[in-house]
């Protein structure tokens, strides 16, 4: 860690006006011969609460040198994709995936839109969408068994208390039963809350 001594102090106190801290560090460097760096000499003078009277913002008004150009990189142009160009790893609208949660999802549009492949099997039985603060669940918690029969609309509050209490079964029946044991269990809940 540098010290600056009460003299190094001084020089920086009556140089730092009007000049940029790489600028400064460079005087300070050849007048001392130091080799300071220019985040010292930035801590200096941020803890020391010294002020260079420059302000370096970009102004309202101010005009980019690049403006109105164009290509003013060089290179690239070989490897940037052309319009209409596809990525190798593109798939087509209403291809499948498994994905990070082990439900098959399909895809519904370009460049990447999915949608668990559950849930548009039963709207499309059903007639409708799912509602807000609704799941829909595998019966038999098999996520590869999309049989209509098999998937059950169920509230998030009934889907917490499933989870909770293992009510989800591999028998499409029983955890229909599951459902209503939850829907009971949330009564009591609200009951219980509601007489204290």
């Amino acid at each position: 860690m540098f010290r600056f001594t009460s003299e190094q102090k001084e020089y920086i106190r009556t140089h730092i006006q009007g000049r940029y801290v790489l600028e400064l560090t460079a005087l300070f460097n050849t007048n001392f011969g130091v080799e300071l760096q220019p985040s010292q000499m930035r801590a200096f003078i941020k803890n020391n609460g010294l002020k260079s009277g420059i302000d370096a913002r970009i102004k309202p008004g101010n005009i980019p040198p690049n403006k109105g150009k164009k290509k003013l990189w060089a290179g690239g142009e070989a490897t940037q994709f052309k319009k209409g160009h596809k990525p190798h790893n593109y798939v087509p609208v209403g291809s499948e995936r498994v994905n990070g949660d082990d439900y098959v999802d399909i895809k519904i549009a370009d460049p990447n839109k999915w949608r668990g492949k559950h849930l548009i099997i039963w709207e499309q039985h059903c007639g409708r969408t799912v509602p807000r603060g609704h799941a829909i669940i595998f019966g038999d918690g098999d996520r590869r068994n999309f049989d209509p029969d098999n998937l059950i609309l169920v509230t998030r509050g009934q889907l917490a208390i499933m989870n909770k209490r293992g009510l989800i079964q591999k028998d499409s029946k029983l955890t229909r039963s599951g459902v209503i044991l939850a829907d009971i269990i949330q009564k009591i809940g609200e009951r219980k809350r509601n007489s204290s």
